[in-house]
């Protein structure tokens, strides 16, 4: 029996998890790490937590499934996209702490870069909007204010990277400086339609181009582990940001196809097959795979709160003490209160890309209380999925396609949020027999290249359902509600 490994870093956890042949899940390992927030809208990690958590979860999903570390074929890795790393060349040391895709730190800058009028130029070559969410602007100011950072970083004692890259780097033992399409093309410094850094944009934000990795196919040969790590020398053959794993996890390879995923945020990803389409929504333009030097394109919509309600209701409120206790409260939400949270903690994603605004609650009444905030929590993030499908399908023009979306991550778990979706949408919600999809997608790429897995066609069939939620809300109550969310919105964008 030979296994594969997948390891996915994501933004509150990191986690590995065991393949078995058929690439059913056979053991998993999970740490949290503790998240940073030094000023209002910052939000960092310290990245020896990034390693440490990656390295002791994969001894431990070993240990786990009893086996040797000789079984392991390969490794994929997924990762939470945007989060940037500055370490030194040398040392391996990084400089200051990642930070996370979540920060808001740099929001005036790029009010200044749209001023200035370059907005158009990075939607064209990146087909990303000017936002503090992606990489660039992050880096940026990493040169900027940490003491002699932008010095060394034009000596060549600097590299950058995304926590892919970052892993890697450490994985190999400083042999591999590298990423994938997918990561490079979140970053707001490459060229998404001739697949290479641009050095336009990285005139621009003066940064040194010999700081950047070098950007592979999805599948590919990202390096191989040290063999003191886990007792063999593993290669490291598959590679994805998180949401365009799952998108490969959930086997969208048709154009049209469909997948939202529900972590911290929530991202939903239309496949828009060897064309790159210009959103006139405000959504994103990015890769979804590359595979054999051919980028396969997405329309892309972020969300930035989804789980991370849930953990304000755990964390915040205190008024649950586990995710799970959240559906029995919605249950039991007095029907006739109409409370509606926008969770704007962080700004507003897609279609908005507002990050100046901040969360608000709207309907409260004396008898308002922990069920009715814990159902405002989980409609929200339905409200949120709409905001971006209806985006999406505008963008897409009727071209065909999938009317169902396909939905993973650890919110999907919840039969009460996916019935709610499906109703809020008015279409059927397909949940997969394995919500692993992130994690199977990377093992699957990892497979795929040493020839241990088959390709997409097969592996698109083995794609398995293990329940549709099919709407049963009446048209005239979606509309209301629908209607309350977006007068709340509103008045959140105008405060």
């Amino acid at each position: 029996m030979t296994y594969l490994m997948a390891i996915d870093q994501g933004t509150t956890s990191t986690r590995a998890i065991l393949f078995d042949q058929a690439l059913a899940p056979v053991a998993s390992a999970q740490e949290e790490f503790p998240q940073i927030f030094p000023d209002s809208g910052w939000v960092e990690h310290d990245p020896q937590d990034l390693w440490t958590t990656t390295a002791a979860t994969c001894r431990a999903v070993i240990e786990r499934a009893s086996i040797d570390a000789g079984s392991i074929t390969s490794i994929g890795i997924t990762n939470q996209r945007e989060t940037t790393v500055v370490w030194n060349r040398t040392t391996g040391q990084p400089i200051y702490n990642a930070i996370v895709w979540q920060d808001r730190r740099t929001a005036e800058y790029c009010k200044s870069l749209h001023a200035d009028g370059h907005a158009e130029m990075f939607a064209d070559r990146t087909g990303l909007l000017l936002d503090p969410y992606f990489s660039a602007t992050k880096l940026k100011w990493i040169l900027d204010n940490v003491d002699g950072a932008r010095d060394m970083a034009r000596r060549g004692e600097l590299l950058f990277g995304t926590v892919d890259t970052f892993l890697i780097w450490k994985l190999t033992g400083g042999k591999s400086h590298v990423t994938d399409a997918t990561n490079a093309a979140r970053t707001m410094l490459y060229d998404i339609r001739k697949g290479r850094w641009s050095q336009t944009i990285c005139d621009l934000f003066d940064i040194p181009m010999d700081m950047l990795p070098e950007v592979k196919d999805s599948a590919d040969d990202f390096g191989t582990c040290r063999s003191d790590l886990f007792g063999r020398a593993i290669p490291i053959c598959g590679v994805a940001g998180d949401q365009q794993a799952a998108t490969i996890g959930q086997a969208c390879f048709e154009p049209g196809m469909l997948k939202s995923t529900y972590g911290t945020g929530c991202f939903a990803l239309l496949n828009t097959g060897d064309t790159p389409v210009r959103s006139n929504n405000r959504l994103l333009t990015t890769i979804a795979y590359q595979l054999n030097g051919k980028p396969t394109y997405a329309l892309e919509g972020s969300i930035f709160i989804a789980g991370a309600v849930v953990q304000w209701l755990r964390d915040g409120l205190k008024i649950v003490r586990e995710a799970s206790e959240t559906q029995p409260l919605a249950e039991a939400a007095d029907d006739t209160q109409s409370v509606v949270l926008v969770p704007a903690f962080t700004g507003l994603g897609a279609p908005y890309w507002n990050p100046e605004c901040r969360g608000a609650v709207f309907g409260l009444t004396r008898n308002s209380g922990p069920s009715e905030l814990a159902k405002a929590a989980l409609e929200s993030v339905g409200y949120q999925t709409r905001d971006l499908l209806d985006a999406m399908r505008a963008d897409w023009d009727g071209q065909g396609g999938s009317a169902v979306l396909r939905v993973d991550g650890g919110m999907s778990a919840s039969d009460w949020a996916m019935q709610f979706l499906a109703d809020i949408i008015d279409a059927p919600v397909d949940r997969p027999s394995v919500l692993e999809t992130t994690a199977l997608g990377v093992a699957w790429l990892a497979g795929m290249k040493v020839g241990a897995m088959p390709g997409q066609a097969e592996f698109a069939k083995q794609w398995a359902l293990e329940r549709q939620f099919l709407p049963t809300m009446t048209a005239h109550t979606r509309d209301r509600k629908y209607g309350d969310w977006q007068r709340a919105v509103t008045a959140t964008l105008s405060y």
